[in-house]
């Protein structure tokens, strides 16, 4: 996975034979920390099994490109403030949603292979170019 504004790359295994690994955790917590005010959560582990099962699905090798992970309640009311997509009460305040993009593929494909998990929300956002995908109830919104 590519941090898409701060250029980090970040390619770890966090889990193998039926347990999470706790050091790689941390690392993928850092890695999807809010850059803006470099801040940290444990990031809720069913999100990124969904972005690791959503990749699995689509069959490539190329790391997805994070474009926002946790996000602080002032990083979320900034965007808020700047997007009418930005949800007051976003699951990324929670460490439970992320937003992603692949070169390789397309909004629509992404969105199918994570919708498919029948995990979690998927939301398409076709203009912005990338698939948000969180822990939450089962839902998808998009065009």
């Amino acid at each position: 996975m590519y941090s898409g504004r701060t250029g980090e790359k970040m390619d770890t295994i966090y889990w193998i034979e039926g347990s999470y690994i706790k050091d790689a955790v941390k690392e993928v917590n850092y890695f999807m920390r809010d850059w803006r005010r470099d801040a940290v959560i444990e990031m809720d582990l069913r999100t990124i099994d969904i972005m690791a099962a959503s990749h699995r699905l689509l069959g490539v090798t190329e790391p997805y490109t994070l474009l926002s992970g946790y996000r602080t309640p002032q990083t979320n009311a900034m965007l808020r403030s700047r997007s009418s997509g930005v949800a007051k009460t976003s699951l990324h305040m929670k460490g439970q949603a992320a937003d992603l993009r692949l070169g390789s593929r397309s909004v629509g494909q992404i969105f199918k292979a994570a919708a498919s998990c029948g995990a979690g929300g998927v939301g398409k956002y076709s203009g912005s170019n990338f698939v948000h995908m969180d822990c939450g109830t089962v839902r998808t919104w998009g065009r």
